[in-house]
């Protein structure tokens, strides 16, 4: 099975001429060597069809780059040095169209409701946790999320200071932060959550994933 991964992008101007740097998490290369599973990084535009059409599922590991508020029709409060907005919303238009699973990690899920339709909050409060502590969500039961930890409350981390504001048509919220930011949302098979569960080895969350929607536990 393989899966095609969205690296990372990080401004480096203090370092030229090297002034991008492509990456991955090593959390991400655990749970998938775990997993089995085959990763296929994309870092270009080029090429997204093929990509498409020899894997199986989408991740969108979230990034240290804001979606820029011109996509959702807003100005923006800040100054934004990378775009890479075209690339994910071309692959994720590819993936959807082949009715291929997409997981939406952090930034991902900021990505996956703007893409089809929905806003975000600029800047949040209080949920750059950088310190590793956690804080209590609600699960909605009948959704994905609800189903993989059978339980109406967890903890997760938190790393943003964006998040999702007006919800994409034909998207459900699945989770809810105790201060009311959206922290879960689903569409068929397209999943998005504003934590990182590779940074916590949830192995739960991935796996289920791969059974729900391409039926390999």
């Amino acid at each position: 099975m393989k899966f095609a991964i969205i690296e990372r992008i990080e401004n480096c101007e203090d370092k030229k001429p090297f002034n991008k740097r492509y990456y991955l998490d090593n959390c991400f290369k655990e749970i998938f060597d775990e997993l089995d599973i085959l990763l296929i990084p994309v870092i270009s535009e080029k090429n997204l069809d093929e990509i498409c059409n020899m894997c199986d599922g989408l991740v969108l590991t979230g990034s240290p780059n804001d979606v820029h508020p011109k996509y959702y029709g807003e100005q923006p409060i800040k100054e934004y040095k990378i775009d890479e907005y075209g690339l994910v919303k071309n692959i994720v238009k590819l993936f959807n169209d082949a009715h291929k699973p997409i997981l939406g990690i952090c930034a991902g899920i900021q990505e996956l409701n703007v893409i089809f339709g929905g806003t975000l909050n600029q800047d949040i409060p209080n949920h750059r946790l950088k310190d590793q502590s956690k804080h209590k969500v609600s699960l909605v039961e009948d959704t994905f999320l609800y189903d993989v930890y059978k339980n109406k409350m967890i903890e997760v981390n938190s790393y943003h200071n964006q998040s999702v504001k007006d919800l994409a048509p034909g998207f459900k919220v699945s989770v809810m932060s105790e201060d009311g930011i959206i922290e879960g949302i689903e569409k068929e098979n397209i999943i998005g959550v504003q934590w990182h569960p590779e940074v916590l080895h949830d192995m739960q969350l991935f796996s289920s994933f791969i059974e729900r929607f391409l039926n390999k536990k």
